[in-house]
């Protein structure tokens, strides 16, 4: 039986996956370092020293454009890795933090299914061996997460020797390194050694689930769980139900046109038409878009876009009831722009400490706003996330009303 460990650099099977290369069953592992598209053999016959030295003298420096090669090039070789013959397959985590280790587990994972799957519809496959070959994610840096492990291997004193005289000998430069992808710090050198199964719906939630707001946060649908989620549903319960109080008090009534900026796939959208409000549902990103369209389909009181808020701040548009900036203030927007919006009512939501980091400080320079009300709408909660393969915390939801001053 061969180990196959993939990783993106060569520090990582010892930081990682040592009890996997120490394995007492004495077989051979194979090393893919995806960053230089190589692979290291560790004959059967090496020692744990001999392995370590292998390993370490192809460590290096940080460079640009360490990334997954992608599955096309893993799946040529993990092929050539197994050899035809019986393997297990080792990679990192699709929700390890370090977004390139992240990307590289789930590529790992597809470049394995694809290999099964071409192994099953062809029984001279030379791959054949890929077909029934087990696939662990080792946990790894998660500092959101708790995942549920399924396999766990704490490390005895004799280990944790070896691994830091690995790091101290061979990694001293990335102790220090600046770049947070690649720095080894105390959490990145585990004492216990965990990894997790999975199937390919929760590993492309636990990669989506990682994401920014891009195209690999909207691989999934749903990726944040709006739907599902008791916490996010009582979430947006009673944002919509804030809006509409608040609105009512306002004198703007439910008839009030709304701009919802960074509508996402609707669920927020949802609940404000049933308070009947008229709602522009804004949404740069074209997957979530293309979802948020579809899912408002033949609603006569929504219209879709795609401006983000620096396009709606440059608008001439017709002045709204108010503007919507729910849960989306945590990608460095310049604040700035809110003055440009045509509206006199702002509400805000973020957690309390983005709110406190983000908006008070910008707040108490600005000439143009003022903070009307403040409200929690759900106070913090520990959640199960990805079919309960994983929980973290949710950390609250406040609510800031702001009325422009000069309006």
């Amino acid at each position: 039986m061969i180990d196959i460990v993939v990783v993106l650099r060569a520090e990582d099977a010892v930081l990682d996956f040592l009890s996997v290369l120490t394995d007492d069953g004495g077989g051979e592992t194979r090393v893919i370092l995806a960053d230089r598209a190589e692979t290291l053999i560790l004959g059967a016959g090496m020692t744990a020293p001999e392995r370590l030295a292998l390993i370490a003298s192809h460590v290096g420096p940080v460079t640009d454009g360490i990334a997954s090669p992608g599955p096309e090039v893993l799946a040529t070789l993990l092929r050539r890795a197994a050899a035809g013959g019986p393997c297990r397959i080792w990679a990192h985590s699709p929700a390890d933090n370090r977004r390139s280790r992240g990307r590289l587990g789930r590529d790992t994972a597809l470049a394995h299914a694809a290999l099964a799957h071409a192994a099953d519809a062809d029984a001279e496959d030379s791959g054949a061996g890929l077909a029934t070959a087990t696939l662990r994610h080792a946990v790894g840096f998660s500092p959101y997460l708790q995942i549920l492990s399924d396999l766990d291997r704490p490390l005895g004193r004799e280990h944790i020797a070896a691994k830091l005289d690995f790091v101290n000998g061979s990694c001293g430069h990335l102790l220090a390194e600046a770049d947070p992808e690649f720095v080894v710090q105390t959490p990145r050198v585990p004492a216990v050694e965990r990894f997790f199964d999975t199937d390919p719906d929760q590993r492309e939630r636990l990669f989506a689930l990682l994401a920014s707001l891009d195209d690999e946060a909207a691989s999934v649908v749903d990726p944040w769980e709006f739907g599902s989620s008791r916490y996010e549903g009582r979430r947006l319960d009673a944002t919509a139900a804030w809006v509409r109080n608040r609105c009512a008090d306002l004198g703007s009534g439910p008839a009030g046109a709304l701009v919802e900026v960074g509508a996402c796939e609707g669920a927020l959208t949802h609940r404000l038409v049933a308070a009947g409000f008229a709602v522009r549902a804004t949404e740069p990103n074209a997957v979530f878009r293309s979802r948020l369209t579809a899912a408002l389909a033949g609603t006569d009181a929504v219209t879709v876009d795609g401006a983000d808020l620096a396009e709606l701040a440059k608008e001439d548009a017709p002045r709204a009831a108010a503007h919507l900036l729910i849960e989306m203030l945590y990608y460095g927007q310049d604040l700035a722009l809110l003055d440009d919006l045509a509206t006199d009512l702002v509400f805000v939501a973020l957690e309390p400490d983005a709110l406190a980091s983000r908006v008070r400080p910008w707040l108490e320079r600005s000439a143009t706003w003022r903070a009307e009300e403040e409200t929690v709408l759900v106070p913090p909660q520990l959640e199960t996330v990805c079919a309960g393969r994983a929980y973290l915390s949710k950390r609250g939801s406040v609510g800031l009303l702001l009325r422009r001053t000069n309006g």
